[in-house]
């Protein structure tokens, strides 16, 4: 998604969010299973596929903890149009790559990344939803079963947190809940949804009621389309 609203969040807020938020998705190395796919490089890894958008205060935070960040230089129309379309609090980005990667240094963006923070018709922050531009390239939304509970209690809590600070990246996100609703109402398909707590969730197409859900129900996409399989981890205590 592109922000077009005022980032708000300071360089301390981020710094507490990254003290909140260094769960990894999952207990395997989901960037090995979609990298064969994608010319050796995880999908969230490579500005050819996800570019990471951050706040200016979360970028000078970043710049000030490691030398891994510089700023997003596109090379092709599609990028040009998402530098162009920011707001001037925020910035695009880009690290050195995978082989270099910072763990402790990892943006939000990228700390998150496939979900975002759902919220319901009533601005309710229910669970997570997935960003299915990167449906036929990110295994995680294939496999949803592979989150793992500590992920998704940290996630909650770092947005929790962001969303305290900043109004405008909440309204982003319920614009964000919006617009998926559109776009799979369209579909005919069900949003699959990790619960906050745990467990998962079906948002229906066109009435958009929130029942719960099993992980066969929720479709597989691209190279992802055979059953693996997983742990149900979101699912678990």
């Amino acid at each position: 998604m592109v922000y077009v609203a005022p980032m708000t969040a300071s360089s301390d807020d981020y710094a507490r969010l990254y003290a909140a938020f260094d769960a990894p998705v999952a207990r395997l190395d989901c960037g090995s299973k979609c990298a064969p796919h994608n010319g050796g490089t995880p999908v969230c890894c490579s500005t050819d596929h996800a570019v990471p958008v951050v706040a200016l205060s979360e970028f000078d935070l970043l710049r000030r903890r490691s030398d891994l960040w510089r700023p997003y230089a596109p090379n092709d129309a599609a990028g040009r149009k998402i530098v162009d379309e920011l707001d001037e609090s925020c910035a695009a980005v880009e690290c050195k790559g995978a082989r270099h990667c910072e763990r402790e240094n990892r943006s939000l963006a990228c700390r998150a990344f496939p979900f975002f923070p759902y919220f319901t018709r009533a601005r309710e922050f229910v669970g997570l939803a997935y960003y299915w531009d990167f449906e036929d390239r990110c295994w995680v939304i294939s496999n949803l079963g592979v989150v793992d509970r500590k992920f998704v209690a940290e996630f909650v809590a770092a947005f929790e947190l962001l969303f305290a600070v900043d109004a405008g990246e909440r309204d982003e996100m319920i614009a964000h809940s919006a617009s998926m609703r559109r776009v799979f109402t369209r579909r005919g398909m069900v949003i699959p949804l990790i619960g906050r707590a745990g467990g998962y969730f079906a948002v229906e197409p066109g009435t958009h009621a929130i029942r719960p859900a099993r992980l066969d129900e929720f479709p597989r996409f691209g190279p992802y389309r055979e059953p693996e399989p997983v742990i149900e981890a979101a699912a678990a205590d």
